[in-house]
């Protein structure tokens, strides 16, 4: 039934101005109400939710610009911020970590892992719903009409730009922010989104110019230098596993559980360099992790939230894969799952790769919950390295599955035998045994390579730490996930790692590095000469231990900084570093064929 009011019709124009103003302001409320408990949403301060309320705005009226029908606009909005609104709830629920613009592109990767969690409407969640459904039934039996729809769209157009204007000049100088819920209790949902959306452009860092890389081409030139002499007669067979969130926790704070979880990976000493490095991603988008080893790259320079392999990786690209291309190796790619995930496919053979091996391509005959065990993974390898040519030089990539997140549901396959002691919580102690898993299998890969002739180096780090229950958190550092200091912080985005030979190299322990530079040190102790890059990346590494996208360490002051707060010879070559990098991805007509060559002739 609809409202049949006279006075109504007289007053079409005034009665929509409000209706749309009511409802972007009612939409905005249901959105952050959705996202945020009582304490969060109260700390959006005016001045955004004038912001938040001005963006969605813009679209209301983009909507009755197409439209000319005020129900449908109205009705069309608002359904559109719920679907945004909810699809945002249910990826913080998966990986505590906000929906951007960016993650437009890895949609397909989301859905595909989606039916591995758990999806849960809380109340929030079913008062939203519920409120949504009553406003869209209400605002379809108002009658508002009009005969003029030419005035409706031109009128609905201005004001669309002019709130677009006011958008632009209120959020100068706003960063799009993604850790746990910062986006949405700092900036607004969907002002953070709109700002996500901004930062998908990477302009040119401030005084970049030709010159200055000219000027690195001639400190650097095109000598390639060994660090390392090794003494092996044979180029030595690289393999690298990237261990899905492979993490130590204990990093976070005091934790003891019932056994030991990494008791191999403690014990690896001999031949081994091993410590912890900074990842740049917390419980998600491992390829940014990939990238900054493959590459020697860091998402320092991008904006938060961005997927590299999605967003910048258009062309080929100079990566440690056409490196060893470039030394005669055969490279080979392994990642039991599907092939599509994060574009790998795709992206794969621009970084170089001769072979890629999915998730089709392995026996899947030993599966972990829903996943191809490490100890499967591993067997692949050796069976790949078995089978290789007479004089073939081997680098194999391989980025593991089985501890993937979530950790909530129970197995049949998988028993949970490990655990914190005291106060935990299950999907901790799952993770906690899928980790002793991961580390017996190591133990195996290790052992067999121990055995054979040949020269064989191993690299193994963490792509990020896990996603567990947030208050699993403050059982460790005390705190949760917010209130952090920067150096707490960093904790979180920790991993450990190590690069292991079956021939002599000197053990070392390094107390803090970072994915970027793990590269360059599997470069030296293989005995393979560095790169005019690897060779900035080296001396990079004496000036900046470890950087990623939260901060550096300073070895000046002895603690993390933000890199905007870089000064001195630390600032120098953070500048240096940028400038290389944006060369590199966003310059690619100016591309340095000194540091980014890509295959030779």
């Amino acid at each position: 039934m609809k409202l049949n009011i006279k006075a109504l019709k007289r007053l079409n124009w005034l009665w929509t101005i409000l209706l749309v103003l009511f409802s972007a302001v009612l939409t905005t409320i249901m959105i952050q109400y959705l996202l945020l408990d009582s304490e969060l949403f109260s700390k959006l301060s005016d001045k955004k939710w004038m912001v938040n309320i001005t963006c969605v705005l813009v679209v209301y009226c983009i909507n009755l610009c197409l439209s000319a029908r005020v129900n449908v606009a109205v009705i069309a909005s608002h359904g559109f911020f719920m679907i945004l609104g909810f699809v945002n709830y249910f990826v913080y629920l998966f990986r505590d970590n906000e929906f951007t613009f960016a993650d437009l592109r890895s949609i397909g990767t989301g859905l595909s892992v989606a039916g591995k969690y758990e999806l849960v409407l809380h109340d929030r969640g079913w008062h939203v719903l519920i409120a949504s459904i009553l406003f869209v039934v209400l605002v379809g039996i108002i009658p508002i009409t009009f005969k003029k729809l030419l005035y409706v769209r031109i009128l609905s157009g201005q004001c669309a730009v002019l709130a677009c204007i006011m958008v632009a000049l209120n959020s100068h100088g706003m960063n799009t922010e993604t850790w746990e819920q910062k986006g949405t209790y700092l900036n607004g949902y969907v002002l953070n989104f709109v700002l996500s959306a901004r930062d998908s452009y990477v302009a040119a860092p401030e005084g970049y110019s030709l010159s200055q890389i000219q000027e690195l081409e001639q400190i650097y030139g095109e000598t390639k230098e060994t660090i390392l002499e090794i003494g092996l007669d044979k180029k030595p067979t690289i393999i690298v596993v990237m261990n899905e969130s492979f993490a130590d926790l204990s990093i976070l704070g005091e934790m003891e559980t019932n056994a030991p979880l990494m008791p191999f990976f403690d014990s690896l000493e001999e031949n081994t360099v091993k410590g912890y490095a900074l990842s740049s991603v917390f419980g998600a988008k491992t390829p940014n992790s990939e990238w900054e080893f493959l590459t020697g790259g860091s998402m320092a320079f991008l904006p938060s939230g961005s997927v590299v392999y999605q967003q910048y990786l258009g062309n080929e690209t100079t990566s440690l894969v056409s490196t060893l291309k470039n030394e005669g190796y055969t490279c080979v790619a392994m990642h039991p799952y599907y092939e599509t995930g994060w574009s790998r496919n795709l992206i794969y053979p621009k970084l170089g790769f001769d072979e890629m091996y999915f998730l089709d391509d392995f026996k899947q005959e030993e599966i972990i919950r829903e996943y191809v065990s490490d100890r499967e993974v591993y067997e692949t390898i050796i069976d790949r390295y078995e089978n290789r040519g007479h004089k073939e030089n081997l680098f194999i990539m391989s980025i593991t599955m089985q501890n993937h997140g979530g950790y909530t549901t129970t197995y049949e396959n998988f028993k949970e035998k490990y655990y914190k002691t005291g106060r935990s919580y299950t999907d901790a102690n799952q993770y906690f045994s899928l980790i002793r898993e991961s580390d017996d299998a190591l133990s195996e890969l290790i052992g067999y390579f121990s055995q054979v002739e040949e020269p064989v180096e191993i690299v193994f780090f963490g792509d990020h730490q896990p996603s567990l229950n947030s208050k699993f958190y403050p059982l460790l550092n005390g705190k949760g996930l917010s209130g952090l200091t920067l150096e707490e912080l960093e904790h979180l985005y920790t991993v450990p790692f190590f690069i292991w030979t079956n021939y002599d190299t000197p053990e070392e322990t390094i107390e803090i590095t970072s994915l970027n530079f793990i590269s360059t040190m599997a470069l030296e102790r293989a005995g393979l000469a560095l790169t005019p890059y690897h060779q900035f990346l080296s001396d990079l590494q004496d000036v900046v231990p470890a950087i990623n996208a939260r901060g550096y360490f300073s070895l000046e002051k002895g603690r993390y900084l933000h890199v905007e707060d870089a000064l001195g010879q630390e600032l120098l070559w953070i500048s240096r570093y940028e400038n290389l990098q944006y060369n590199s991805l966003f310059d690619r007509k100016n591309a340095s064929e000194i540091f980014f060559p890509y295959l030779e002739e």
